[in-house]
């Protein structure tokens, strides 16, 4: 009979021991399968350094700056881009990769543009990372050929060193008597999208109009442009177009 109780008791004690290292177990493994998983990703972009990390220390999340790029139009040392992208899903802990937009342009060298037309002028600041600016007419035979390059409203000679991103502005020739060309749409558009086309059209960019809540104007589509773009319609060389954007 002691035996009996003896078995029994061994056995009630392997099956309390079971039960507490299984709930042990799944408590630890439910802690570890539950940390972090539902940690939404903020949208760091546009912020300085210093405050990005805040946000994701306070996230408990890490980071790690892969590139650094150049835009004139964002403030130097902010996120420009991020991966995971805004409202991801991941766990505690888990590593955010930055690029920051630099605090200085790198420079490059300056196009010989003189002589060639103003497609191929555009298309060749546009491979070095400069932008085509202002287009300024004047009486010469040769139509549309590039007669000078502007910088900063100064002649700039060709291999100067240049900031990358700068404009560049473009005398060109206006056939003596000046010449039409063809109204673009512009509609859906981003602003470095229809300047390019612009210029590529002899034609000039004018006022540029954001319209509602604008966070990243990069990324700000052409609604409405005036002149409105009719099939056909003509303007004359230099003419300038301007541009009105809002952000989706």
């Amino acid at each position: 009979m002691n035996f009996f109780k003896s078995l029994g008791a061994n056995i009630f004690a392997i099956i309390i021991s079971v039960i507490v290292v299984f709930t042990v177990v799944s408590f630890i493994l439910n802690s570890y399968t539950r940390h972090g998983e539902s940690l939404t990703v903020p949208d760091i972009r546009g912020l300085k350094i210093s405050e990005m990390q805040r946000i994701l220390s306070e996230k408990k999340l890490q980071y790690v700056i892969t590139d650094s790029l150049f835009f004139a139009d964002k403030p130097a040392l902010s996120v420009v881009e991020q991966n995971p992208s805004p409202q991801s899903k991941v766990k505690e802990g888990r590593i955010i990769y930055i690029t920051i937009n630099a605090n200085s342009a790198p420079t490059v060298l300056m196009p010989n543009l003189v002589d060639i037309s103003i497609r191929q002028a555009s298309a060749m600041l546009l491979n070095v990372g400069l932008k085509p600016g202002k287009l300024i007419y004047k009486p010469d035979i040769a139509q549309n050929v590039v007669l000078d390059m502007l910088y900063r409203g100064q002649t700039i000679k060709a291999e100067s060193k240049i900031p990358k991103g700068s404009t560049i502005d473009l005398v060109l020739g206006d056939g003596l008597d000046g010449s039409d060309v063809s109204l673009p749409d512009l509609t859906g558009l981003t602003l470095e999208e229809a300047s390019n086309l612009l210029a590529s059209s002899s034609l000039n960019k004018g006022s540029v109009i954001f319209e509602g809540a604008v966070k990243d104007s990069s990324s700000a589509k052409v609604f409405k442009q005036d002149p409105p773009f009719n099939d056909g319609k003509m303007l004359r060389s230099g003419h300038a177009v301007d541009l009105f954007l809002k952000q989706e």
